[in-house]
């Protein structure tokens, strides 16, 4: 049997757990508002800065011509210059594909990265000798014969990689910002704003579908605005729909 004294204890607890709960809805909010901004920060040095330096790096790179014969060989020029190399050593193992070649200065020892063993980097042995193609202070092509390959420092028409990162952090400040501003403006109620039944599947949307588009788009040379705008569609199309569903009662409501 309950009596009023026991209704009223119960009461002031209710009371205390809500106060504590909005207390930590608002600390949750300040918290995910900061972290907006610097998403936002990194989305806008993505397509400021970062984006645009390797656009214009891989159109100076494909601009570049051969040096002019019998001038000084200077550590980093724009022009793209053939020299002749020796190899010292190579690695073929694991992540690190690398040789290591020796030529004459200011190329006396150069390690030269590749992102894979073919088609040349498998076939060299200690000894070997190749030509390297050095654009600004970095060997960008090593070949053999009649068999080049492109080194992991040279530039590449790859911008659909910076445009998924900066997607993916312009997303995740829309996020941060939608659930901070809730759970400030109604830190005792969040309605359906909770982590493990909408932000949680929101966040893995957006992971996965900008790693996803960002890959396919590189593999098939798609144009790099083919990434926000799919990317985009797809995280506003499954935002639509979870909402619903917790609305209408279909996916449970958890709590944090």
């Amino acid at each position: 049997m309950t009596t009023p004294g026991d209704s009223s204890v119960q009461a002031v607890d209710a009371q205390v757990s809500s106060r504590h709960s909005a207390g930590r809805n608002r600390l949750v909010g300040t918290a995910l508002i900061m972290l907006s901004v610097l998403a936002a920060l990194t989305c806008h040095t993505t397509f400021t800065t970062w984006l645009p330096a390797d656009l214009a790096s891989y159109r100076e790179y494909e601009e570049a011509k051969p040096c002019p014969a019998h001038t000084e060989m200077l550590s980093s020029q724009d022009c793209l210059r053939e020299i002749a190399f020796t190899v010292e050593g190579t690695h073929k193992d694991g992540k690190d594909l690398r040789a290591t070649l020796l030529g004459p200065a200011p190329f006396a020892r150069t390690d030269v990265l590749f992102g894979n063993r073919g088609p040349v980097l498998g076939g060299l042995e200690d000894g070997d000798k190749v030509t390297g193609t050095v654009w600004r202070g970095v060997v960008v092509v090593v070949a053999v014969g009649h068999e080049r390959q492109t080194s992991a420092d040279a530039p590449r028409d790859e911008p659909q990689i910076a445009v998924a990162v900066g997607t993916f952090a312009g997303l995740s400040a829309a996020l941060c910002l939608m659930f901070g501003a809730v759970y400030l403006a109604r830190p005792r109620n969040t309605g359906h704003f909770t982590w493990r039944a909408y932000g949680k599947w929101l966040l893995i949307v957006m992971g996965a579908s900008c790693a996803g588009v960002g890959l396919v788009t590189v593999w098939a040379g798609l144009p790099w605005p083919v990434v926000p705008t799919v990317c985009g569609v797809i995280v506003g199309g499954t935002a639509w729909f979870l909402y619903q569903d917790l609305r209408l009662g279909r996916i449970g409501r958890e709590r944090e």
